[in-house]
């Protein structure tokens, strides 16, 4: 691979960012951690979390830049350079947690968590023709309380669709945590990739995917967020407009201790929308979805989860492939 010039926070051409950075976790440290979780229970073993915020406060360099850049956009301070420590702790330490929390929701132990639900009535208004529901979330909060909503209605079967390489990961962490867990994948990129998804929600199901991240050659469009522009692809909202279905933002967010929130906000309905009127839906949809993040960033500030510049510079969008819909 050729060498490549990047100033500091930019991503490597015709690569993402966040993809860039190595992985600080492996299995063998994930099933030890689990381990420790199940044996000690989860009151006992958040005392470790701790000492991984801090290791993270302390080695991370450029997770600990992105988090300050982030956290003085959502608190409005005058530069980064405002952001305390102290804060900076707790983004990690709400990190570490929801990861830590995975464990034991992957292992259906619901009794553990005060999760609450808000707007439930707009996800049964729409699966109560018989169809599913597509879900759009974001690295925010924790994804996995949403099989929270599985234990209330048995048989629902909740998909994700995602990129393959972030795929695999997932199957393996969920190997790791428990070798039963049973997760249903839709790796994206195949031939029939569409199809799997359509006829998954063709059965009622719901599909899932998170919408704030690119591999870098995907084609995005730029949308205001906490105050400047961001890149958000383009492929999870018009995979949605191509379902037609209705999509819902959906997002857990941690409140501290045991307590979880699911929220559930309206986002779309592609279902009449005609094919050459596709674009201009998907642009409103992404506007849309770029507000509820920020709306619930300010609710929940240390949920941002996307340890990686996101406001960075961006190719121009003459450059970038185009951003209509067919």
């Amino acid at each position: 691979m050729k060498n490549v010039q990047k100033a500091p926070g930019a991503a490597l051409p015709g690569s993402a960012e966040w993809k860039q950075r190595p992985e600080r976790s492996n299995m063998f440290w994930l099933r030890v951690m689990t381990w420790i979780s199940l044996r000690l229970g989860r009151r006992a073993s958040r005392f470790v979390l701790y000492g991984i915020a801090a290791y993270f406060l302390a080695f991370a360099p450029a997770a600990r830049r992105t988090s300050r850049n982030y956290l003085q956009r959502v608190f409005k301070l005058p530069a980064p350079a405002a952001v305390s420590w102290r804060q900076l702790f707790r983004h990690f330490l709400s990190f570490a947690s929801v990861i830590h929390d995975r464990v034991y929701l992957v292992n259906d132990r619901f009794e553990l968590f005060d999760i609450r639900i808000y707007n439930e009535a707009l996800i049964e208004a729409i699966m109560a023709d018989g169809q599913g529901v597509f879900l759009l979330g974001a690295h925010m909060g924790s994804f996995e309380v949403l099989r929270a909503i599985g234990r209330k209605q048995p048989g629902l079967r909740v998909a994700m669709a995602m990129y393959e390489e972030n795929a695999r990961k997932i199957n393996a962490a969920l190997g790791a945590i428990n070798p039963n867990a049973q997760q249903d994948i839709i790796a994206l990129g195949h031939i029939d990739s569409m199809i799997k998804v359509h006829d998954l929600l063709a059965q009622g199901s719901v599909v899932g995917m998170l919408g704030d991240r690119s591999l870098g050659n995907d084609a995005t469009r730029a949308v205001e967020f906490l105050g400047a522009s961001a890149e958000l692809p383009l492929g999870p909202f018009r995979m949605a407009a191509i379902m037609k279905r209705p999509v819902l933002f959906m997002t857990g967010l941690y409140r501290g201790g045991n307590r979880y929130d699911i929220h559930f906000e309206t986002l779309a309905d592609f279902s009449t929308v005609a094919p050459h009127g596709r674009t201009l839906a998907v642009q409103t949809a992404m506007r849309r979805y770029a507000e509820l993040m920020e709306q619930h960033c300010h609710s929940a500030p240390y949920n941002w989860f996307n340890f990686f510049d996101f406001w960075q510079a961006t190719v121009a969008s003459q450059s970038k492939p185009s951003s209509s819909i067919t």
